[in-house]
Order: structure tokens, then C-alpha cells, then sequence
């Protein structure tokens, strides 16, 4: 039995990597994994899609830019 680690989409505890150890890619925890890689790849998509639409406008002030600069740092780090 040769268990495959995968990394979580989600931290531990204290922040570290969360890992989990299973063959068994259709477990509940696998399963509920997919699912918020699922979400976190369209939220991501949609943020990209916000951004580029901020930028082609030429009235966007600084403080949108720096939000938008924020949300986009934050999600990198996730």
C-alpha cells in the first residue's frame, strides 16, 4: 500500500501546508478538496477577469488599483 500525498487547499492549523495521505482519490476529504480547488480556480478566473476590465478603464483611481493589487497578492499567497 503506497499512500499518495496531496497537498490541501486549505492551511492547518497554524498556517502550515496541510497534506493528505490516501489512495483513495474519491474519499469525502478528496472530494471536498476537488471542490474548493474547483472554487478557487473560478474565483481566481473571475478576479483576473475583474482586473483586466479595471485596467482598460481610465477612470479607475488609485485606491481601487491598490485594492485590486491586495486581492490579487492575497490570492497568489493562498
Amino acid at each position: 500500500m503506497s499512500a499518495n500525498l496531496r497537498l490541501l487547499p486549505w492551511p492547518g492549523p497554524t498556517g502550515q501546508r496541510s497534506y493528505l495521505s490516501t489512495d483513495d482519490g474519491d474519499s469525502p476529504l478528496s472530494r471536498l478538496a476537488d471542490e474548493m480547488e474547483e472554487v478557487q480556480l473560478e474565483t481566481g478566473a473571475e478576479l483576473l477577469d475583474h482586473a483586466a476590465m479595471m485596467l482598460e478603464n481610465q477612470k479607475v483611481n488609485a485606491v481601487e488599483l491598490r485594492f485590486l493589487i491586495a486581492r490579487l497578492k492575497h490570492f497568489g499567497t493562498r
